[in-house]
């Protein structure tokens, strides 16, 4: 297993974070990162905190397009802002994800079918409706309540992948030039602890009752897939990493509202 190398400054540590960055969206940053498998490592850590970053624009977006255009509108840019921001990184790994398991009768063809790069009727269903539910979730929701949602959303949600790297083995033989997704044990502290924090903020402006339906409804959409995608595969794939953020958000989103 490939080690995380040790803490070497804090400058050394933002080029870390600018690599999660790098990795999960197509936001810009430095083109000479250095990179290596032990930096990669270290940057999972970060994952709550890039999602920090993608639920500042949507919640950007999202009042300011909101203080002009009719609120559904305002929620429709701002759910095209983050999928823009990531490159749908989360959201394209949700597709896959839903073919393979919906598709794949054996272990073997549902892996296969997560590397075929179309999309068929069970990945467009799994899009079509989740991003279908996001946004009537948010539509429904005030403008505070919908931005913090927003912002806070994507940092608590990208822990979900987290946990489950921490927890489970990777589900495809891995070969000489891949090592796969991978974080240590005080990796997947210091992202709990921000996704902690991230909720914590929530809490301050839905209040405790609403934060805490929202947090366990999005953990149970996560586990709920987790489970089935580990039971299905022995293990996860990048795809199903994607598509456990994407249910971990859209679960806080509905958690929330069930209780305001």
């Amino acid at each position: 297993m490939t080690q995380e190398p040790p803490f070497a400054g804090w400058r050394d540590e933002l080029g870390v974070f600018a690599l999660a960055v790098q990795f999960l969206t197509r936001l810009p940053v430095p083109h000479d990162l250095p990179f290596s498998e032990g930096r990669l490592l270290r940057a999972t850590r970060y994952y709550p905190g890039v999602g920090l970053i993608v639920g500042a624009i949507g919640a950007g977006v999202l009042l300011g397009a909101g203080a002009v255009l009719p609120w559904p509108v305002a929620v429709l840019l701002s759910v095209a802002a983050t999928v823009a921001a990531t490159g749908a990184f989360h959201e394209d790994g949700l597709a896959d994800a839903a073919d393979g398991l919906g598709g794949g009768l054996t272990r073997a063809r549902a892996l296969e079918i997560m590397r075929d790069s179309r999309v068929g009727t069970y990945g467009v269903l799994a899009l079509g409706l989740t991003l279908a539910l996001k946004v009537a979730a948010l539509a429904a929701l005030a403008p505070g309540q919908a931005a913090a949602l927003v912002l806070f959303g994507h940092a608590i949600s990208r822990y979900a992948p987290v946990a489950v790297v921490a927890r489970a083995e990777y589900a495809r033989e891995q070969g000489a030039k891949f090592t796969a997704p991978s974080v240590s044990p005080s990796g997947d502290r210091v992202a709990l602890g921000t996704a902690a924090a991230a909720a914590l903020a929530l809490a301050l402006v839905l209040g405790p009752g609403a934060t805490i339906a929202a947090l366990a409804a999005g953990a149970l959409l996560a586990a709920l897939l987790a489970r089935r995608v580990l039971a299905r595969l022995g293990g996860y794939t990048g795809d199903c990493l994607g598509a456990t953020q994407q249910m971990a958000e859209l679960g806080l989103y509905l958690g929330a509202l069930a209780w305001l």
